[in-house]
């Protein structure tokens, strides 16, 4: 029997942003993606452990979890936990007009794992929560500015380079194609012509906004899914060769072990 990753989608279709309570009895999940959105999860109490792709975090709250729809996760929790839950689908980042909004939420899907400094967060999230509760009634400048505040609380634990240059949107983009499942090819060229723009421009923007050239940022992209791919599916080194669009099994391996310092198959075997 083929063994594909689970998708989840816990969003109402009708709505780009859902708060709700995390929820009391989750103990163990197997291994899934999300569909099409961005999950901030924030937990004040619990305990155990969260397995993003091939990292696992131990729970120590406060602490603030945030998954990517590409990435991979699961729970292993040994303690009734308590805490929130945002998502953010991508369709609300798509029609969002708040150049602060999205800067906040690119910047924190850079961080899997946050330690808060205090617990302000859940004020601002009781507040919003309270706020979308009112639905029609429900004040649009309010609910955005409760929303950019809870971000930017969540971020403060995090030094971060704030851009000083207009590039931002197109590194933003960037990464939204690597996003972009079934999509990824080892070319800067191929993203750089779907940007109207040049490889070179291209790799000065990333290194000014992330201080890494573009090549490399798409290397990170491709390893990781070939480690998801290894990991939680029974696709073999060839498919997933294919899948990631290179020419061939070998120049995959090849590839593979130049940045894991282990061809795909041992990794395979080791994690398993």
């Amino acid at each position: 029997m083929r063994i594909e990753l689970e998708v989840k989608d816990r969003s109402n279709t009708a709505e780009g942003i859902k708060l709700a309570p995390f929820r009391k009895h989750i103990r163990k999940t197997t291994p899934h993606k999300h569909n099409s959105y961005f999950e901030i999860i924030y937990l004040t109490k619990g305990a155990g452990f969260h397995t993003i792709d091939t990292k696992q975090y131990a729970i120590k709250p406060p602490i603030v979890f945030t998954i990517r729809k590409e990435q991979v996760h699961f729970w292993d929790i040994t303690k009734e936990p308590e805490g929130f839950v945002l998502i953010i689908k991508k369709s609300f980042i798509e029609n969002c007009l708040d150049k602060d909004v999205k800067r906040l939420i690119s910047n924190l899907s850079f961080h899997n794992c946050l330690f808060p400094q205090d617990d302000s967060a859940m004020e601002i999230y009781t507040l919003l929560l309270k706020e979308f509760s009112r639905n029609k009634d429900s004040n649009r400048l309010i609910s955005d500015g409760l929303l950019k505040a809870l971000l930017a609380k969540l971020l403060e634990s995090v030094v971060y380079k704030v851009p000083k240059n207009g590039n931002n949107s197109i590194f933003q983009a960037y990464i939204d194609l690597l996003n972009q499942e079934n999509k990824l090819t080892n070319k800067v060229s191929y993203f750089a012509a779907l940007l109207n723009t040049t490889p070179q421009n291209l790799n000065a923007i990333c290194r000014k906004e992330k201080g890494q050239s573009a090549s490399e940022i798409l290397s990170e992209h491709i390893i990781s899914e070939a480690k998801r791919l290894l990991l939680y599916t029974d696709f073999t080194v060839n498919e997933i060769s294919l899948q990631l669009d290179f020419k061939d099994n070998s120049h995959f391996s090849k590839y593979f072990k130049r940045h894991v310092t282990k061809t795909p198959l041992a990794f395979r075997k080791e994690n398993n």
